[in-house]
C-alpha cells in the first residue's frame, strides 16, 4: 500500500463567517467558492491541502478536530482572543509547546510552535 496524505478536509459550520474569521486569524486565506448549484462557501488551497468551509445542514458538529503549527504560538493565541476566542494556556507537553481553542462550531483545535 502507497504512502496516504491529507489533501482535503471539509468543515459543516453553524456560522461560516465566525469560522472563517477563526481560521484566518490562525493565518489561513480564504476565497468565496460556489461549485454549480452547490452552497457558496471558503476553500484556502495550499501545496499540500485544501480546507474548505460548508454551512453545516444539520447544525453544527463537533466530529473533527484540527492541529496547526504555527511560528509565534503566543501571537496566534492573541489573534484569536481579539476574533472573540477563548485559547487555553500555552503548556509544554511531549509533542512541543501548544494550546487548545475551540473554533466557532466547539471543534478542538490544538495549535503547536513550529517553524
Amino acid at each position: 500500500m502507497g504512502r496516504m496524505r491529507l489533501n482535503l478536509v471539509v468543515l459543516r459550520c453553524g456560522d461560516v463567517e465566525a469560522s472563517r474569521r477563526f481560521y484566518e486569524s490562525l493565518g489561513v486565506r480564504f476565497t468565496s467558492h460556489a461549485h454549480g448549484s452547490g452552497p457558496e462557501h471558503y476553500a484556502s488551497e495550499s501545496d499540500d491541502v485544501v480546507l474548505e468551509l460548508y454551512p453545516a445542514e444539520d447544525g453544527p458538529s463537533d466530529s473533527a478536530g484540527l492541529g496547526f503549527v504555527v511560528e509565534d504560538l503566543d501571537a496566534a493565541a492573541a489573534r484569536l482572543e481579539r476574533a472573540g476566542f477563548a485559547p487555553g494556556p500555552i503548556a509544554e507537553r511531549s509533542w512541543g509547546t501548544t494550546f487548545v481553542v475551540r473554533d466557532a462550531d466547539g471543534r478542538r483545535i490544538e495549535v503547536q510552535a513550529g517553524t
